[in-house]
Protein backbone atom coordinates (compact mmCIF):
# COMPACT_ATOMS: atom_id res chain seq x y z
CA UNK A 1 0.00 0.00 0.00
CA UNK A 2 1.17 3.64 -1.11
CA UNK A 3 2.37 5.81 2.22
CA UNK A 4 0.06 8.62 2.46
CA UNK A 5 0.93 12.36 1.65
CA UNK A 6 1.33 12.54 5.75
CA UNK A 7 3.40 10.06 6.23
CA UNK A 8 5.58 10.61 3.66
CA UNK A 9 5.71 14.91 5.14
CA UNK A 10 6.89 13.24 8.62
CA UNK A 11 9.22 10.83 7.19
CA UNK A 12 10.86 13.32 5.14
CA UNK A 13 11.02 15.61 7.81
CA UNK A 14 12.06 13.50 10.00
CA UNK A 15 14.97 12.64 8.02
CA UNK A 16 15.71 16.10 7.54
CA UNK A 17 15.77 17.11 11.20
CA UNK A 18 18.18 14.04 12.39
CA UNK A 19 20.35 15.48 9.73
CA UNK A 20 20.28 19.16 10.28
CA UNK A 21 18.61 19.97 13.26
CA UNK A 22 15.05 21.71 13.78
CA UNK A 23 15.47 25.34 13.54
CA UNK A 24 18.08 24.93 10.19
CA UNK A 25 15.34 22.91 8.11
CA UNK A 26 12.86 25.37 7.03
CA UNK A 27 9.36 24.41 5.58
CA UNK A 28 10.62 25.08 2.07
CA UNK A 29 13.62 22.31 1.83
CA UNK A 30 10.95 19.82 3.73
CA UNK A 31 8.18 20.41 0.57
CA UNK A 32 10.86 20.90 -1.59
CA UNK A 33 12.31 17.08 -0.55
CA UNK A 34 8.94 15.78 0.04
CA UNK A 35 7.55 16.69 -3.61
CA UNK A 36 4.49 18.03 -2.06
CA UNK A 37 3.02 21.33 -2.08
CA UNK A 38 2.78 23.79 0.55
CA UNK A 39 -1.33 23.23 0.66
CA UNK A 40 -0.49 19.40 1.78
CA UNK A 41 1.63 20.31 4.67
CA UNK A 42 -0.84 22.88 6.24
CA UNK A 43 -4.02 20.12 5.32
CA UNK A 44 -2.10 18.00 7.88
CA UNK A 45 -0.63 19.95 9.98
CA UNK A 46 -1.36 23.59 11.52
CA UNK A 47 2.60 24.74 11.43
CA UNK A 48 5.91 23.02 11.52
CA UNK A 49 6.01 22.77 15.12
CA UNK A 50 3.41 20.45 14.70
CA UNK A 51 5.18 18.85 12.02
CA UNK A 52 7.91 18.40 14.29
CA UNK A 53 5.94 16.85 17.29
CA UNK A 54 5.01 14.20 14.70
CA UNK A 55 8.63 13.80 13.63
CA UNK A 56 9.40 12.89 16.83
CA UNK A 57 6.60 10.70 17.97
CA UNK A 58 7.25 8.47 15.09
CA UNK A 59 11.09 8.36 15.66
CA UNK A 60 10.24 7.71 18.97
CA UNK A 61 8.07 4.42 17.94
CA UNK A 62 10.65 3.53 15.48
CA UNK A 63 13.81 4.06 17.82
CA UNK A 64 12.72 2.09 20.79
CA UNK A 65 11.31 -0.41 18.88
CA UNK A 66 14.65 -0.88 17.07
CA UNK A 67 16.69 -0.62 20.22
CA UNK A 68 14.47 -3.37 22.20
CA UNK A 69 15.07 -5.67 19.45
CA UNK A 70 18.21 -5.34 19.42
CA UNK A 71 19.37 -5.74 22.97
CA UNK A 72 16.84 -8.51 22.99
CA UNK A 73 18.48 -9.86 20.31
CA UNK A 74 21.52 -9.81 21.79
CA UNK A 75 20.81 -11.09 25.49
CA UNK A 76 18.19 -13.19 27.24
CA UNK A 77 19.12 -12.72 30.61
CA UNK A 78 17.79 -8.70 32.16
CA UNK A 79 21.50 -8.54 33.91
CA UNK A 80 22.84 -8.94 30.16
CA UNK A 81 20.30 -6.83 28.29
CA UNK A 82 21.53 -3.92 30.38
CA UNK A 83 24.59 -4.69 29.02
CA UNK A 84 23.47 -5.44 25.52
CA UNK A 85 22.30 -1.58 25.04
CA UNK A 86 25.22 -0.53 24.97
CA UNK A 87 26.18 -2.72 22.18
CA UNK A 88 22.97 -1.64 20.42
CA UNK A 89 23.87 2.23 20.94
CA UNK A 90 27.49 0.79 19.29
CA UNK A 91 25.50 -0.62 16.49
CA UNK A 92 23.48 3.09 16.15
CA UNK A 93 26.79 5.02 16.99
CA UNK A 94 27.89 3.36 13.55
CA UNK A 95 24.74 3.59 11.38
CA UNK A 96 24.44 6.33 8.51
CA UNK A 97 21.07 7.15 10.61
CA UNK A 98 23.48 8.70 13.31
CA UNK A 99 23.44 12.30 13.96
CA UNK A 100 23.16 12.70 17.82
CA UNK A 101 19.54 11.81 19.75
CA UNK A 102 17.03 13.80 17.71
CA UNK A 103 15.36 14.05 21.36
CA UNK A 104 18.46 15.89 22.93
CA UNK A 105 18.42 18.29 19.87
CA UNK A 106 15.07 19.11 20.39
CA UNK A 107 15.27 19.89 23.60
CA UNK A 108 18.14 22.13 23.41
CA UNK A 109 16.05 23.75 20.54
CA UNK A 110 12.92 24.30 22.35
CA UNK A 111 14.10 24.83 25.61
CA UNK A 112 10.93 26.21 27.31
CA UNK A 113 9.75 22.74 29.14
CA UNK A 114 6.24 23.83 28.30
CA UNK A 115 6.78 23.94 24.45
CA UNK A 116 4.83 20.85 22.85
CA UNK A 117 8.47 20.09 21.00
CA UNK A 118 9.96 19.83 24.45
CA UNK A 119 7.36 17.52 25.77
CA UNK A 120 8.13 15.10 23.38
CA UNK A 121 11.97 15.22 23.68
CA UNK A 122 11.03 14.86 27.38
CA UNK A 123 8.31 11.56 26.80
CA UNK A 124 11.36 9.82 25.21
CA UNK A 125 13.45 10.11 27.92
CA UNK A 126 10.96 9.06 30.10
CA UNK A 127 10.24 5.94 26.97
CA UNK A 128 13.43 4.85 27.52
CA UNK A 129 14.05 5.39 31.28
CA UNK A 130 10.52 3.22 31.53
CA UNK A 131 12.80 0.31 29.69
CA UNK A 132 15.98 0.46 31.57
CA UNK A 133 13.57 0.37 34.53
CA UNK A 134 11.70 -3.07 33.83
CA UNK A 135 15.07 -4.54 32.71
CA UNK A 136 16.51 -3.53 36.25
CA UNK A 137 13.02 -4.62 37.94
CA UNK A 138 14.01 -8.29 36.05
CA UNK A 139 17.43 -8.30 37.82
CA UNK A 140 16.36 -8.16 41.01
CA UNK A 141 18.25 -5.67 42.60
CA UNK A 142 17.42 -3.89 45.32
CA UNK A 143 17.13 0.22 44.26
CA UNK A 144 15.99 -0.40 40.45
CA UNK A 145 15.12 2.75 39.93
CA UNK A 146 18.16 4.26 40.94
CA UNK A 147 20.30 1.53 38.85
CA UNK A 148 18.70 2.90 35.63
CA UNK A 149 18.56 6.36 36.06
CA UNK A 150 22.65 5.62 36.27
CA UNK A 151 22.59 3.46 33.29
CA UNK A 152 20.40 6.40 31.33
CA UNK A 153 23.28 8.77 31.98
CA UNK A 154 25.49 6.49 30.93
CA UNK A 155 23.89 6.38 27.79
CA UNK A 156 23.19 9.89 26.96
CA UNK A 157 26.64 10.38 27.93
CA UNK A 158 28.18 7.85 25.05
CA UNK A 159 25.65 9.73 22.76
CA UNK A 160 27.05 13.35 23.20
CA UNK A 161 30.83 12.07 22.87
CA UNK A 162 30.21 10.03 20.10
CA UNK A 163 28.35 12.86 18.37
CA UNK A 164 31.50 15.31 19.23
CA UNK A 165 34.04 12.95 18.71
CA UNK A 166 32.78 10.26 16.04
CA UNK A 167 32.68 6.36 16.84
CA UNK A 168 35.18 6.59 19.39
CA UNK A 169 34.45 3.74 21.91
CA UNK A 170 32.55 5.20 24.02
CA UNK A 171 29.71 3.23 23.99
CA UNK A 172 32.17 0.45 24.87
CA UNK A 173 33.64 2.29 27.66
CA UNK A 174 30.12 3.26 29.12
CA UNK A 175 29.44 -0.76 29.23
CA UNK A 176 32.50 -1.45 31.46
CA UNK A 177 30.95 1.21 34.23
CA UNK A 178 27.36 -0.42 33.67
CA UNK A 179 29.26 -3.46 34.54
CA UNK A 180 30.45 -2.03 37.80
CA UNK A 181 27.61 -0.41 38.55
CA UNK A 182 25.25 -3.46 37.15
CA UNK A 183 27.52 -5.30 39.62
CA UNK A 184 27.65 -2.90 42.58
CA UNK A 185 23.91 -2.93 42.56
CA UNK A 186 23.38 -6.77 42.48
CA UNK A 187 26.01 -7.12 45.30
CA UNK A 188 23.32 -5.53 47.37
CA UNK A 189 21.32 -8.24 47.56
CA UNK A 190 23.19 -10.79 49.31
Amino acid sequence: MPQSRRGHLIDTALALFNREGYHATGIDRILGEAGVAKMTLYKHFKSKNDLIVAALARRDEIWMHQFQQTVERRASAPAARLLAIFDALEEWFGSPDFHGCMFIKAAAEYADPQDPIHAAAAQHHRNILAYLRALCDATGVKRPARLAREIMLLIEGAIAVTLVNGPSGAAKEAARVAKVLISQAMGQET
